[in-house]
């Protein structure tokens, strides 16, 4: 399966006022290689396994693999995980044709919040609400492995 997607950087908590729905997810690498990612998620009170391909040239898109473990099973794989543990909570905010997936991290990642939005084709164009900053798409160190293993929080700048 090809995932393709687009993330910025969130510019103001605007958001909240049109999140449809919210929820807790902790997740963890078993591999970060850029290759491919192997990542462990609790999403609520299931459990997830995901591989991921390394990304196209543009950031855009790249191969997903994901299926619904036992969540028992998650929270076990969690433990073997590399570094740092990934918290956040996800809002989910329809905006025109598309749903932003808001991701407000915290625990190692305080302080950051990226909106991402999955799309049909490369180029397919969406309305961009106010609250939404800069692209980030196909800047690595906004990827969930990177943060990781290098948290925002120990970023200097």
């Amino acid at each position: 399966m090809l995932e393709i997607e687009r993330k910025f950087a969130v510019k103001s908590t605007n958001f909240l006022a049109n999140a449809k729905e919210s929820y807790k997810i902790t997740q963890g690498y078993l591999n970060t290689d850029k290759n491919r990612t192997v990542r462990v998620r609790t999403k609520g009170n299931k459990g997830f396994i995901t591989v991921k391909g390394i990304s196209s040239a543009d950031g855009l898109s790249r191969f997903e693999w994901e299926k619904e473990i036992d969540i028992k099973d998650a929270e076990a794989l969690l433990l073997l995980c590399e570094d740092f543990v990934i918290d956040k909570t996800r809002y989910l905010v329809p905006f025109g044709a598309v749903v932003f997936e808001v991701d407000v991290f915290d625990g190692a990642n305080k302080g950051l919040i990226i909106a991402e939005v999955e799309l049909q084709t490369t180029d397919q164009q969406f309305e961009k609400p106010d609250w939404l900053g800069d692209e980030l798409t196909g800047d690595e160190r906004f990827y969930n492995a990177y943060l990781s293993n290098v948290p925002f929080t120990s970023w200097n700048d």
